[in-house]
């Protein structure tokens, strides 16, 4: 991804120009209203792993599969669920991601679960870090690895709790395909940021988009 050029440093492309994810809620960070406070307080059960939220917001992604096409064709049967690391590695931390995953696999899709993909080393947490300082998608690249594969995985599903703007997921995408070059691997977020809207109407929107590698940096659309 960073070639040498000269004393210093260019972007390449990624290997892995995109990834298209879902995603089942809106969480607005600066907007104002009673839906705006109610899509904070979900960000915040589904990140601590809330033994009595979470399964209702797995159920509503199983529900909605069931009219969805888009979403039921991404949790086809022989889709592998792989939840997408935290920034932590200490093991301290709940590992949202993961703890989604199973509930998914347990409200009604009945996937098997990878957890392969890993961090070798922690990375700043976006949410907690200036604009500036957030890990670039190549940091966040750098930091991923895979455990060894008994077989190979032919269709991904990466999982993560929340998409601001696509770092992570397209970083973990890469990786998995300089692994998996013939594997079919696209993301799932259960809930996406809109960080710069100062009204929502609904917390439960169901959105299907993809995060390019655009610029040296992640493009989420929309």
């Amino acid at each position: 991804m960073l070639a040498s050029s000269g004393g210093g440093l260019v972007c390449r492309p990624l290997a892995l120009p995109g990834v298209t994810f879902t995603s089942c809620y809106i969480y607005a960070p600066r907007a104002e209203g009673w839906l705006a406070k109610a899509s904070r307080e979900l960000c915040d059960r589904v990140k601590s792993s809330d033994p009595l939220w979470l399964p209702r917001y797995a159920g509503f992604v199983y529900r909605s599969s069931l009219w969805d096409r888009y979403l039921a064709a991404l949790f086809a049967p022989d889709a592998v669920l792989v939840p997408v690391p935290g920034s932590d590695c200490s093991g301290k931390a709940p590992w949202a991601a993961l703890r989604l995953a199973v509930a998914l696999s347990e409200v009604g899709f009945a996937q098997s679960i990878w957890r392969g993909l890993r961090r070798r080393y922690a990375v700043t947490k976006s949410a907690t870090a200036p604009s500036a300082g957030r890990p670039t998608v190549q940091q966040h690249y750098d930091s991923f690895a895979t455990v060894p594969l008994a077989k190979s995985l032919h269709r991904i599903v990466l999982v993560d709790d929340v998409i601001t703007k696509g770092r992570t997921l397209l970083a973990a995408a890469a990786r998995l395909r300089s692994e998996l070059p013939l594997a079919d691997i696209r993301g799932f977020a259960l809930i996406r940021t809109a960080g710069f809207v100062n009204q929502i109407k609904c917390l439960e929107d169901s959105c299907h988009g993809v995060v390019r590698w655009a610029g040296g940096d992640a493009r989420r659309e929309p």
